[in-house]
């Protein structure tokens, strides 16, 4: 089957799930809002399955992912606003704009002089689509995760040279934010200020993933994977001694989860 056999199949399907006579219930009863979080859990999907190496799966994660688009491009149709066509339209026709050393006769040498072109286009479509915002933060998404958006936040200032100019700067911002953490601590430390503090030294780790290239929201990820396996293990050697994890077995516990890391 071709691709745009497929595609047109799967707007089939998609036209007969939201059929007012013969559809499904759930389906129909759905709107923008209330895909939200299965468009959010599909995108995680995909990345978890990429970062399992699990790519025989992937095609299957990336299918209910294209579902979600899908949906909505589906709720656009029934309301005149715009179909299937006019979002694939519109992305190819936004990547040929931003890629023109590519699809245009523009020369670009090096990383820095495509990213600035890059920046270029996007100030020129936001300027196009209206009044421009009046801040350069104004249009990162308050839903993303709050570490993925501490990032582009970070980012987004680096443009302008609201940043540390080294890994150097950025550790001593941690420490400072620790010191500044610890002080609230004592008794005349509040609730707030702690969360405050808490945010702040985040915040401050976030840059420096940003320094290190990383990804801050997918080492998370990747730490809370090794957390799980690791503490797991603990369980199982508890369970082989007809024990399971408890306070009383804290020493106990320490010990394998050393024996645990050194396994890894």
């Amino acid at each position: 089957m071709s691709a745009d056999s497929a595609i047109r199949e799967l707007l089939a399907v998609m036209a007969r799930l939201r059929d007012p006579e013969q559809g499904c219930p759930w389906d129909l009863a759905q709107d923008y809002r209330s895909i939200v979080p299965h468009t959010l859990e599909e995108a995680y999907e995909v990345a978890e399955a990429i970062e399992q190496g699990d790519i025989d799966h992937l095609p299957d994660e990336l299918g209910d992912l294209l579902f979600q688009v899908v949906f909505y491009a589906r709720l656009g149709e029934e309301e005149g606003r715009f179909d299937f066509a006019d979002v694939a339209r519109g992305v190819a026709e936004k990547l040929r704009r931003r890629h023109p050393h590519v699809f245009a006769d523009v020369q670009l040498d090096g990383d820095a002089a495509r990213q600035a072109a890059w920046e270029q286009i996007k100030q020129a479509e936001r300027e196009a689509r209206g009044p421009v915002a009046s801040s350069l933060l104004s249009d990162v998404p308050r839903a993303l995760p709050a570490l993925s958006r501490a990032m582009k936040l970070g980012r987004r200032a680096a443009r302008v040279g609201f940043d540390w100019d080294n890994t150097e700067g950025v550790f001593d911002k941690i420490y400072e934010e620790i010191d500044e953490l610890r002080a609230e601590l004592g008794e005349r430390g509040t609730h707030q200020r702690r969360h405050e503090e808490l945010g702040d030294l985040l915040l401050a780790i976030t840059s420096l993933a940003r320094h290190l290239e990383l990804d801050a929201e997918s080492v998370l990820r990747d730490a809370n994977r090794r957390f799980e396996q690791r503490f797991r293990k603990v369980e199982a050697e508890l369970a082989s001694e007809g024990q399971q994890p408890s306070p009383a077995l804290r020493d106990e516990m320490e010990r394998l989860w050393r024996q645990a890391g050194h396994k890894d």
